[in-house]
């Protein structure tokens, strides 16, 4: 017999999205329209609208993929008026930008994710799929700074020219945060980091390291100039050496590690 959590998995996710970028939101459309668990449902493309479909709908949706920045009203004002009316639903929040002072005013709805745009869309469909189980507790706080760290770390890689789509941006995401989390495992990169990272995706070390050296080799030529020397320095000759596996992983994981503690030292 299957347990309850076995049957919510199988359950499919109906999904409203509110977006004002009609673009996007037929992309999303057409990339769940075969999906086994995700179906979109309702779609509205401002905060004025949406807020009377939610009202009039809320039976017919599971998760609510809310945009921030929107004509008429803005997701913050949904946010409040489903707090208002009492309408209780999982949100995922997409941004196109990592402002602390926004994430703060959003986070005291306890939204299940943030989500950074472009969209990653495996990320995407993690964080909706997260979102149906999602359970608030006592580190919710954890959660959300899980979230913000998620956001800068995507912010990262993209303004390094990391490209979203291949397997080598996700091993690095993935292995930028256990480093950040894990700072003591800086000398053990392939015993022990490559190995956890190989367990979460289902793959082979080996894979997992010949995926980020592909991804450096393809943003290395593609990247922001000034935000690589910004984070790189003159640890690497540009011209002639890429930085390592070990080097890139370190080193942004470093560079986050001094923002988040100036942005302490600031609050």
């Amino acid at each position: 017999m299957k347990d309850k959590k076995e049957v919510e998995n199988e359950k499919e996710v109906r999904v409203m999205v509110v977006d004002d970028n009609e673009s996007l939101v037929g992309m999303l459309k057409e990339y769940f329209e075969d999906h086994k668990k995700i179906n979109i449902v309702l779609e509205s493309y401002n905060g004025e609208d949406a807020i009377n479909v939610i009202e009039n709908n809320a039976d017919a949706f599971d998760v609510l993929l809310l945009d921030l920045i929107m004509p008429k009203k803005d997701g913050i004002y949904v946010l409040e008026q489903m707090s208002k009316k009492k309408i209780e639903k999982p949100v995922v929040i997409g941004t196109s930008f990592n402002a602390d002072e926004t994430i703060a005013r959003v986070s005291k709805f306890n939204p299940k994710h943030f989500v950074l745009k472009p969209f990653d869309m495996v990320d995407l469909e993690n964080k909706i799929l997260d979102a149906v189980s999602f359970k608030p507790d006592e580190n919710s706080k954890i959660n959300l700074y899980h979230n913000n760290l998620e956001i800068s770390v995507t912010k990262l890689l993209h303004g390094l020219g990391v490209p979203s789509h291949i397997k080598g941006y996700q091993y690095i995401r993935e292995g930028v945060i256990l480093m950040y989390e894990k700072p003591d495992i800086v000398g053990a990169i392939t015993k022990e980091l490559y190995p956890e990272i190989a367990k979460r995706f289902d793959t082979t070390v080996s894979r997992v390291e010949r995926a980020i050296r592909h991804a450096i080799e393809v943003s290395w030529n593609r990247g922001d100039i000034d935000l690589m020397e910004e984070i790189f320095g003159h640890s690497v000759d540009y011209d002639r050496a890429k930085p390592t596996n070990s080097e890139f992983i370190v080193t942004v994981s470093d560079k986050l590690r001094l923002e988040f503690n100036k942005e302490k030292q600031r609050s």
